[in-house]
């Protein structure tokens, strides 16, 4: 359940640093002096607004916008510390087979597992937001909360980047993102049409069902029969498509078709992020799906600090508080758990 604001107490709690902070800056003691504020002393002045942080830092933590689909869909991970600027992981490849064996066998065959080095640096995103003394004053004469959408605006832009960094990294910085290319996910080709289409949407319910059992046997084929993708992430508009499209005489919707018939493919996910369209976070420029195994064994998008609110900071007339979240791209342990196809 949300909470409720209370103009007498904001917060039950807060930051002694950000009360400290207003107390030591020129407009406590503003707001102190202005009798229809109803405040005893700079003391008390501080200590409410300290309150309303508190309960606008609270807010903006909780907030979640579903339309960031990495972020609501592959594993995230806090593994690497917050401190470090580098990280080394290995991408394997499960290899060997065991045999029938005599029971004075010496040339017992090795299993393993083959390790590829990968790195990736640790950058920081930085955003921030703040208050006037007059959005104070103002705030304070109303009985409401300051405007929690400042804090949450910084929350939005942070989590924006660091979904566009899970899609297409960042290769300026070092980022390897799900559709970063050279990421070592093998790309799948899917079939065309007596019309030369390659597109789900000039494609009966058989053929796209054909296209997706296709890129899953293709994966099990460079496997072995070791990976079999779960998770199916599609273009929104495809997706609506498949929700909304009836195949003749069935009651059937081409999704529910899909759902039946693909064996391995668990969950059909709506990613507006890979649309053709979608520039900054699709590198293709075509419409793509991408089927991968949804464990954090085999994939991560890793955040070595999770989104933090500074104590506030003082300037001049106004309070400011900075935002910061590290991130260090997606974690391809296992890069044959998942596939690409594009053209879709």
């Amino acid at each position: 359940m949300e909470t409720q604001y209370n103009p007498e107490m904001p917060s039950e709690g807060y930051d002694i640093a950000d009360a400290e902070a207003i107390k030591h800056s020129p407009i406590a003691s503003t707001l102190a002096a202005n009798k229809q504020m109803h405040f005893d002393s700079a003391d008390d002045a501080s200590v409410f607004f300290a309150r309303e942080l508190d309960y606008i830092k609270s807010k903006s933590y909780d907030k979640l916008y579903p339309e960031f689909t990495a972020l609501n869909t592959l594993p995230i991970s806090h593994e690497v510390p917050e401190g470090a600027e580098t990280v080394t992981y290995y991408s394997y490849e499960k290899t060997g087979m065991a045999k029938i064996i005599s029971s004075y066998a010496t040339d017992l065959p090795r299993a393993d597992v083959k390790g590829h080095p990968s790195h990736a640096d640790v950058k920081s995103l930085g955003a921030s937001y703040g208050y006037s003394v007059q959005d104070m004053r103002a705030s304070r004469m109303a009985g409401k909360s300051l405007d929690t959408r400042k804090a949450e605006a910084a929350r939005y832009a942070v989590d924006k980047t660091a979904n566009q960094i899970a899609f297409a990294g960042d290769p300026d910085n070092g980022l390897v993102g799900l559709l970063t290319t050279g990421n070592q996910i093998p790309l799948y080709t899917v079939k065309t049409t007596s019309g030369s289409k390659t597109a789900f949407k000039d494609k009966s319910a058989s053929e796209i069902l054909d296209d997706i059992n296709g890129l899953t046997a293709y994966q099990s084929q460079i496997t072995k029969g070791v990976e079999h993708a779960d998770t199916l992430m599609l273009p929104t508009s495809v997706f609506i498509d498949l929700s909304t499209r009836q195949i003749p005489n069935t009651g059937y919707t081409v999704l529910k078709f899909l759902k039946e018939n693909a064996p391995y493919i668990k969950n059909f996910i709506s990613a507006p992020e890979l649309e053709a369209d979608a520039g900054d976070v699709n590198p293709y420029g075509k419409n793509v799906m991408v089927a991968f195994t949804n464990d954090p064994e085999k994939i991560t998008f890793e955040i070595p600090m999770s989104y933090y609110q500074y104590p506030l900071q003082n300037r001049n007339l106004e309070i400011v508080v900075p935002v910061e979240e590290r991130v260090a791209g997606v974690m391809l342990y296992y890069p044959l758990s998942a596939v690409i196809a594009t053209d879709i």
